[in-house]
């Protein structure tokens, strides 16, 4: 069962601790990430935020959260974002909410990255609820399905509404059906290698920190 509004809600407050005056954070997207930005803003601490998509820099904005873009940040002390899984090696699957490609380049600008989960992202291997995002150029579609085919997997490409989902840079994203993966670090490196891949939702070795809500409200800290 996911995790309810209360306990992300309490989540997000519990990740205050990370910040400090004068911090420069990134602001993840999803309902985690959403829950921190608007506990972060409540909280009064002076920060700049550096948005990981469109619907996140709205709502940093609403919030009272200053703006600011990666080139202007400088640097990111620490990174705030959801997770669709986490494996027992803090690895992650990401993008179910189409941000991915955003996402990832601000984690890696960071100096430190916190993810906020509940705990029914926790996942024995990273693959277990099916899917796996990959944010493709349009043009390269076709190529990138069979490509990905050939790797034993198949395709589809996102839709919202009846509509080809488009993301915050343009591109579609192709959710990608699997079993099992045994080793998703081999796996994000050949689905890269495909032209037209932008990049894929597999998150290897890049979590410091993660937040789980537990259905009892405690908040369990897992560290890589």
């Amino acid at each position: 069962m996911a995790a309810d509004d209360a306990s992300l809600e309490g989540l997000g407050r519990y990740a205050l601790r990370f910040v400090k005056r004068g911090h420069t954070v990134g602001l993840g997207t999803g309902r985690a990430a959403s829950a921190f930005i608007r506990a972060l803003g409540a909280s009064g601490i002076e920060v700049r935020g550096v948005p990981t998509s469109k619907a996140s820099e709205q709502l940093g904005r609403s919030v009272g959260i200053p703006i600011v873009s990666l080139t202007e940040a400088g640097k990111i002390d620490t990174d705030f974002d959801g997770a669709d899984e986490v494996d027992p090696r803090l690895n992650l699957n990401k993008g179910y909410g189409g941000a991915l490609v955003r996402e990832k380049i601000v984690a890696a600008s960071s100096r430190r990255f916190v993810v906020l989960v509940g705990e029914e992202k926790l996942v024995k291997r990273l693959g277990d609820r099916g899917r796996i995002p990959v944010e493709v150029v349009p043009f390269g579609v076709p190529l990138a399905m069979t490509r990905i085919k050939a790797l034993g997997m198949t395709a589809r490409v996102r839709e919202n509404s009846g509509q080809r989902f488009i993301s915050d840079n343009g591109n579609f994203v192709l959710d990608c059906t699997v079993k099992r993966i045994a080793n998703p670090a081999r796996l994000d490196r050949e689905l890269i290698a495909i032209p037209g891949v932008v990049d894929t939702g597999l998150f290897i070795a890049m979590a410091d920190v993660v937040l789980v809500a537990e259905g009892s409200g405690k908040i369990r800290v897992l560290k890589r």
